[in-house]
């Protein structure tokens, strides 16, 4: 299994202070998404985490999850499935609403996207209080997936977004213990 290297990650994130909101600093992938070895190591390495695990369907959060889920998709030979804000897709769907760490918010996901026993990989790029992500398992498991691992890029340990997610297999490329 490749090692992470999480400070090769951690210095290719810029942080942003006061955004979306003053006291908060914002991780912000795009610079690593602009280096192409940073971008290929950051996929790679969680590709490499994921491609024995057995996986029908990667399932990536909007917006980011969608930019990793779909190439992991492409790279495991399975379906992708975009969970989007409500309003967003066009067919049938369920919603699951969910408390942000800035008030609420829900999300949804096609009723047919989720066949019953897909074994599914979620995808994101940063668990913050962990909502989104509860919220995204507890439909896919409502469509009768199982959810086999969950992978984001950057986990902010001091929210306590990952003690939402203890019932699951869980990956990240990096944690920030502090704001």
């Amino acid at each position: 299994m490749t090692t992470i290297d999480e400070e090769y990650f951690k210095s290719r994130i810029r942080d942003i202070p006061d955004f979306p909101k003053e006291g908060v600093v914002f991780r912000d992938i795009t610079t690593l998404l602009l280096e192409p070895e940073a971008f290929r190591k950051a996929v790679d390495t969680t590709y490499e985490r994921c491609r024995a695990v057995g996986i029908d369907k990667v399932v990536g959060i909007e917006s980011r999850g969608f930019i990793f889920g779909s190439i992991l998709a492409y790279k495991l030979g399975c379906g992708f499935v975009p969970v989007r804000k409500p309003g967003k897709l066009p067919c049938e769907t369920i919603r699951q609403e969910y408390v942000l760490e800035y008030g609420n918010g829900s999300v949804e996901v096609h009723v047919d996207g989720i066949v019953n026993g897909d074994r599914v990989l979620i995808v994101d790029d940063l668990i913050a209080t962990g909502g989104t992500m509860k919220a995204t398992c507890e439909m896919i498991e409502r469509l009768g997936g199982k959810i086999a691992l969950i992978a984001v890029l950057i986990e902010l340990s001091f929210l306590k977004g990952q003690d939402l997610l203890k019932d699951y297999d869980y990956f990240t490329l990096m944690k920030y213990d502090s704001e």
